[in-house]
């Protein structure tokens, strides 16, 4: 009965790769090259899990963005007795109940202005490889690029490098918390650079 429990319990204490533990100690001194290592390696987990749980593609993106943004604000609370991955799922679970729970009550949830100025700065402003890419293109190829994006990413695109708003004012256009706009905005940079890479 021992053995059972143990081989059950077991992928719960699995160890992280040391690559992954490394991202995890930088990100939670708000290094932004771990933040997009960490979000490159367990998007397709979150993304995965939520797309058998939800069934709906668009509803799937938007709770793992979620995930990823409440997992960086949260990062510092992260302890290393789970996997990174189990912790990841744990939240956007949560999270997907929490929606449901508000869809079946149709409460909507104002943030207040102290909610958004105690959101965490977990990601800097300073130049990504994927940013690096994205401004080595000729305007009309890059415009050709941006349209192969869901529309969600092309308008955040669009609103951070062509209307050059700030994360703030797009989080105000958008009516979305700042953490949000921040991951969304990284997985439209890394979508799209690979767009650009595949040429």
């Amino acid at each position: 009965m021992l053995s059972i429990i143990y081989l059950y319990l077991q992928p719960l204490y699995k160890t992280e790769s040391l690559e992954i533990k490394d991202a995890i100690k930088k990100a939670k001194k708000n290094d932004q090259i771990a933040f997009n290592f960490l979000l490159d390696n367990f998007w397709n987990d979150v993304y995965g899990f939520q797309l058998k749980r939800t069934k709906n593609e668009n509803d799937a993106e938007d709770i793992t963005i979620q995930t990823f943004s409440k997992a960086f604000d949260k990062i510092k609370t992260y302890k290393e007795d789970y996997k990174f991955s189990t912790w990841l799922i744990t939240i956007s679970k949560n999270i997907h109940i929490d929606l449901l729970r508000k869809r079946k009550t149709s409460i909507v949830n104002d943030t207040t202005e102290s909610d958004e100025e105690r959101v965490y700065n977990i990601i800097d402003e300073s130049p990504t490889p994927e940013d690096k890419i994205i401004r080595e293109q000729n305007l009309a190829k890059l415009l050709k690029d941006i349209k192969k994006l869901k529309p969600a990413y092309q308008e955040i695109i669009n609103l951070r490098y062509f209307q050059e708003l700030s994360y703030k004012e797009i989080s105000d256009e958008l009516e979305e918390p700042m953490n949000n706009v921040k991951v969304k905005l990284l997985r439209a940079k890394k979508l799209l650079s690979e767009i650009i890479q595949k040429k």
